[in-house]
Parts: C-alpha cells; sequence; structure tokens
C-alpha cells in the first residue's frame, strides 16, 4: 500500500508520478409530497450588507496581532483573508520556526496521508505560512451573520466523538469537513498574480484544507463577516483533543488580540450555539491578552522591524513587492457570490426565487447556469433542465422553511449552498441563500459527488484504476465487510449518510470496542489529518500543492483532485473536489437508472440531509419522472453482520423541523 512519504521532495516525486498517469427508507403505496406554501417573490432572507475589509483595516489587524505576538516571545506567521478567501496578507515575524508538523499529539497514530508529515523549510519558503492561510480560511468559511465559528469550533466538531473526549459517542457533526476547500478543487477560483478582472473572484482554495488547530477567527464589521485571521508561531498544526479542560494557546491569544474590534457579536459565537451540546469559540480571555490591542503602534512602525510582508506562490504578493490588500464585499459581482437578477431567475439561468445568490464569474455571467445532463453516452436518459431545476427550487423552499440549527436567533430559517451534478459529477446547477457559509459551496458539490460515485456502477472501476495500490485496497475491504464481490457496482444507491457510515473509525460509529468502516483507516492508524479513503485520495494533491508553495516544485497541483480515471470521452473525473463523508446528499434516480445526485451544505447535518431528501422528493413529485431510488436498493437495506446487525442509515430528519407548520416524521413514507 502506498502510504505518505515522510518528506515533501519525496511526496511530490510521487504527485508527479500520478499527475502523469493518465431515516426514510420506508415505503408507501401513495407517498405525498412535504405540503410546500404557495411560491412567494416576498423575501425570506435579509441580504448582508456590502462590509469589507479596507487595507487599513488589515493593517491595524496585523498590527495587533504583532504586539501580542512580541509580547509573548512568540514570532508568527499572520495571515489574513477576506470572507471569499482572497489572501490579503501574510506577514513573517523574524524567528518565527520554518518546519511545519502536522501531528496528532496525545495519542500515538501510525504515520499515514497528512498525519505526521514533516514539511521544512526556511525564512523565504516558510511551510507555516499555509498553515496560517488555511486558519484564516476556516474562520472566515464557517461563519455568517448568524454563526461565528473558529478554528477550536472546528476541532471540536471533526473528531472521532462527539464531544470529544473518553466515550462510546458518535463522531463530529462535521466529521470529515477538513478535507474541503482543498488547492485542488475544481470548484474553486484561484490567485491571478497579474491582478486584473476575475482576480478577486471567491470562492478560493486553502493549502491545507480547513484547519482545526486553534489560532483562526472570522473577522466581523458592524456585525457583517468580512473576512479571517490566522496564526501560526509554534509549528504544530494539529487539533485539541481535550475538552475539559482550557489551554492557554499562543496562537489564540495572538489571534485574539488581532481581532480587537472586529469581534464577532457575542450572541451568536460558538460557545452560544447548541448542536447537541454546546460548542467551543475560543479558550483566550482578553483579560490575559500580554497587550492592549487598541494601543498597537502603525503597522507602518512595526513593517520591516519586526518583520516583513511575505510572497507565498499561488496566494499572495507574487509579480511585485508584497503589500497590504483590501478586501473584497461578499455579495458583489467582484466578490463571486451574487443575488440572482429578476432576468436570469425568468429566463431559467438559474432558479426562480427572489431569494437566490449564485456563483459569478466576475464579469456578471453565472459560473453554473442550469442545464441538461452531459452523460448522455452512459445514461439512457440523463435529466433535463427542467428537472434540475425542480430539484432545485423545491429544495430551496424546502430549505427556507427549515429551522436552523447552527444560527442565531433561535428559529431563524436554516441557509446552505445547493449543487445538482450529473452521474459523471459534472455541476448542472448551483444556488444558495444570501448569507449560506462559504464553505457549504464546495461541500455540498463533494457530498453530491460522493453519493453519485458510490452508487454508480463504476464505482469500483474507478477506485481500481487509480494508481495508488492503497486507493484500490478499499475496494477489496469494502467487499469483504459486505460479505459481498459485487459491491460498488450500482447495485446500491448511497447516500451521504451513508458513506459517512462506513467512512468512521469505529463501526457503529462510537462504539469504540468495534473495528473500522471499511472506508476508514482502523484506530491506531486514524486521525483528522488521515481519515481513510476520504484523504488518501487527495493527499498528493495537498503535498504537491505545498511543494509549489515551498518551491521544491515550479508547478502547482492540477484544477481536478484525484487521481480516478477520465470519464470515458470527458477530461474529468468523477470526484474533481474529493469526497465528503458527512449527511446532506442523495443521489437521483430515473426508475431505478443512477441520472445524478443533489448535494447541501450550510446548517446542522439532519438539516442539510432533510433538505436534500425532501427537495429531491418534491422535486419529483412536481415533474413526475425523477426521484429517489426504489426502495429496495437504498443502503437502509443493508444489514451488516457485526454484533446482532447492524444496518446502514440513509437519511435522518430533524425534530420540528419546520417554522411553518408543526409536522413531524417528514421523512417517513418517502
Amino acid at each position: 500500500m502506498i502510504r505518505a512519504p515522510r518528506s515533501v521532495a519525496a511526496f511530490t516525486a510521487l504527485a508527479f508520478t500520478l499527475a502523469s498517469c493518465g431515516g426514510g427508507g420506508g415505503s408507501s403505496s401513495t407517498p405525498t409530497p412535504t405540503p410546500t406554501p404557495t411560491p412567494s417573490q416576498t423575501p425570506t432572507y435579509a441580504v448582508p450588507a456590502q462590509e469589507s475589509l479596507t487595507a487599513a483595516d488589515v493593517q491595524k489587524v496585523l498590527a495587533q496581532a504583532i504586539e501580542e505576538a512580541a509580547a509573548r516571545n512568540k514570532p508568527a506567521m499572520i495571515a489574513v483573508v477576506d470572507r471569499v478567501g482572497n489572501v490579503l496578507a501574510v506577514y513573517q515575524m523574524t524567528g518565527t520556526p520554518t518546519t511545519l508538523t502536522v501531528r496528532t499529539t496525545h495519542r500515538a497514530v501510525t504515520p499515514g496521508d497528512l498525519e505526521g508529515l514533516v514539511l521544512p523549510g526556511s525564512a523565504a519558503a516558510n511551510p507555516l505560512a499555509a498553515a496560517a492561510i488555511a486558519k484564516a480560511v476556516t474562520g472566515a468559511y464557517l461563519s455568517s451573520a448568524g454563526n461565528a465559528f473558529s478554528t477550536r469550533t472546528a476541532s471540536f466538531i471533526v473528531q472521532e466523538h462527539f464531544p470529544a473526549g473518553d466515550n462510546q459517542l458518535a463522531g463530529g457533526p462535521l466529521f470529515g469537513v477538513q478535507f474541503s476547500q482543498l488547492p485542488c478543487s475544481d470548484l474553486s477560483q484561484r490567485y491571478i498574480p497579474s491582478g486584473g478582472a476575475g482576480a478577486f473572484v471567491g470562492p478560493k482554495r486553502s493549502p491545507l484544507g480547513l484547519a482545526a488547530d486553534p489560532g483562526g477567527f472570522p473577522l466581523y464589521k458592524n456585525g457583517v463577516v468580512v473576512g479571517g485571521i490566522g496564526i501560526m508561531s509554534d509549528g504544530l498544526y494539529g487539533y485539541d483533543a481535550n475538552i475539559d479542560d482550557f489551554d492557554n494557546d499562543d496562537d489564540e491569544y495572538i489571534a485574539t488580540a488581532a481581532v480587537s474590534g472586529f469581534e464577532a457579536p457575542e450572541a451568536i459565537r460558538a460557545n452560544n450555539i447548541q448542536a447537541v451540546v454546546q460548542l467551543r469559540y475560543t479558550d483566550a480571555t482578553p483579560s490575559n491578552l500580554k497587550t492592549t490591542p487598541a494601543n498597537a503602534r502603525a503597522f507602518s512602525a512595526l513593517n520591516g522591524a519586526t518583520g516583513s510582508l511575505v510572497t507565498i506562490p499561488g496566494y499572495f504578493g507574487q509579480g511585485g513587492t508584497p503589500t497590504v490588500l483590501a478586501g473584497n464585499a461578499y455579495g458583489s459581482e467582484a466578490s463571486g457570490y451574487r443575488a440572482a437578477t429578476a432576468t436570469e431567475r425568468s429566463s431559467g439561468s438559474t432558479i426562480d426565487n427572489v431569494d437566490a445568490f449564485i456563483l459569478t464569474d466576475g464579469s456578471g455571467a453565472n459560473r453554473y447556469p442550469l442545464r441538461a445532463g452531459t452523460d448522455g453516452a452512459r445514461v439512457s436518459s440523463p435529466l433535463t433542465q427542467s428537472e434540475v431545476k425542480a430539484v432545485l427550487e423545491e429544495a430551496f423552499k424546502i430549505m427556507s422553511r427549515a429551522r436552523a440549527q447552527i444560527r442565531k436567533p433561535l428559529d431563524s430559517p436554516a441557509q446552505v449552498t445547493i449543487s445538482v451534478i450529473d452521474s459523471d459529477g459534472s455541476v448542472l446547477g448551483l444556488a444558495r441563500s444570501p448569507d449560506a457559509p462559504i464553505f457549504g459551496t464546495d461541500v455540498s458539490l463533494q457530498k453530491a459527488r460522493t453519493v453519485a460515485f458510490f452508487s454508480n456502477p463504476s464505482a469500483a472501476s474507478d477506485l481500481l484504476g487509480n494508481p495508488s495500490s492503497d486507493v484500490q485496497s478499499f475496494v477489496a475491504g469494502t467487499r469483504t465487510f459486505f460479505n459481498d464481490p459485487a459491491a460498488l457496482t450500482g447495485k446500491t444507491a448511497f447516500a451521504a449518510r451513508s458513506i459517512g457510515n462506513l467512512a468512521r473509525p469505529f463501526f457503529p460509529d462510537g462504539e469504540v470496542s468495534r473495528a473500522n468502516g471499511p472506508l476508514s483507516r482502523p484506530f491506531s492508524a486514524w486521525s483528522p489529518f488521515s481519515t481513510g479513503l476520504q484523504s488518501t485520495l487527495i493527499v498528493p494533491n495537498v503535498v504537491e500543492h505545498v511543494g509549489f508553495i515551498l518551491g521544491a516544485s515550479a508547478t502547482d497541483t492540477r484544477q481536478r483532485c484525484t487521481f480516478t480515471p477520465d470519464v470515458p470521452g470527458k477530461a474529468q473525473n468523477r470526484l474533481q473536489n474529493g469526497i465528503q463523508i458527512f449527511p446532506g446528499g442523495m443521489p437521483i434516480y430515473r426508475g431505478n437508472t443512477l441520472i445524478g445526485a443533489i448535494g447541501i451544505s450550510g446548517d446542522g447535518i439532519d438539516q442539510d440531509d432533510m433538505i436534500s431528501f425532501l427537495g429531491l422528493f418534491n422535486g419529483g413529485q412536481r415533474s413526475g419522472t425523477v426521484g429517489h431510488a426504489p426502495t429496495a436498493m437504498r443502503a437502509d437495506q443493508l444489514v451488516v453482520d457485526v454484533g446482532a446487525g447492524v444496518r446502514l442509515r440513509y437519511v435522518n430528519c430533524p425534530f420540528a423541523p419546520f417554522l411553518d407548520t408543526s409536522e413531524q416524521a417528514v421523512c417517513d413514507g418517502k
């Protein structure tokens, strides 16, 4: 099996070698759609004000961070991004460590994938920049006007138990989200060193995906999220496995000083949001800062004396002397996210809903206009444009009625991104609510592609066609797990929740006496940096990209993740932004034929699950031609021979899910 070499040089060589290679589930005789009120053109959502970070704002954030780091004698790498991920500054203080270690610290874990990876660098090419940018992106991307999440929050929700600790509880609700916003994602836009039109269009990628290492916070102005700050001073990129204490973390304290004047509103911070348990936002308290941020000297007095802005290939400062930049206002054309126009809605370019936001190219064009399926060579009757529209619109209606789990104030409607694809993984439409978190853009597409991939007749052959023997081994492991030599050949319809069941280090999830699921590493080799198939599919891309940042390679990773074979006749594979392993995606069928998938991300996992499930069901009822897989094909018909037998899950919908009705059990019988 190919496991991660422990040096960036060796891994870069491997990456180049690879680059050269080509709930519900019950049945009912008369299912009925969940009642949906008559469509209205009265907006459900408030559109965020177009606030943005000015260059002076960024300089203030930098100065406050520099002063606190100096007072702690912890020279740091400091990164600032805007809401859509544009890097506005990377500042390296003199004496900042130059080696980055990715590692679990509370227990021994067999090295593999990113776990245990050591990235040596220099002051001129410092890998800590990749970690600082990832932290800043995480703070910005996980947050909105209704919730503020930090990298400590991320740590809280991606571990093997939720809450983390020595218990028998299931994994974190966003288990696996760290492997999103990847540097190889075909959805994410890339930095344009020359600037010009489209240079600041988001969403931008992250060098290491999302971070769970404390020291990353969102930045706010007037209650509107405008960006994120990331601090890296110790060279250890990890996560907090012990939630029973409060850490004295220098990175988090430096970041706390940095956000002074740009803090998230107290009411929406993670520690005021319940997701079964109260989440964590920070262990740092302003009273324990070593400095008074308001008294920080001007950035101009610190720049050069304490360090300097540094060029980061692929992100910041190329093509000239690095300079502090201003951010773009989310919701503007230039940001890549804006409200759909009346003409776009009426013409069929996107869904006909006054609240719809879309992704744009910065020059006025919708990046993902509605279209029909492109998989006609493999599917006799692909999705039509009208079917895509029906599914997207019905999912949007369910979202608008759904009671949010992770937003304040209580009883706010959910806000998510919705992606629909064909069976090849090609995007057929994408729409979102005005203030959905940015991370959900990439993740919604990951979820759709994941369920389409594993439900596809080509799943096993695609994995066996990957040049990595490690990737290939997951086919045999899955077939052994199910005692079925024909598993992963299209017999079973897998929802995102089903795939999540199989991708946990314990099966059933959380039961520590049990072995791992077939898509996971054994627990002795598992960590948030080495999850199993999810991580091994994309780790060559990530390390190739880090090699590019450090100058070990003149070539960046390609803008398409994984090295699974291309779809016949297309210059694309089915997993071009990786896979995702938490709920919120459903395959789309015409009869018993897979023709696409829908993915949802941005709220609680049960809310995401419900929106995808009911959106597809109602869209199918509306069109009369598409819908869910037949009950007999769904993954919840599979019972695994563990203990007394464990049935996979397909969907789980929340209690009291809607704001406008008291209806319960809304996914039953569909």
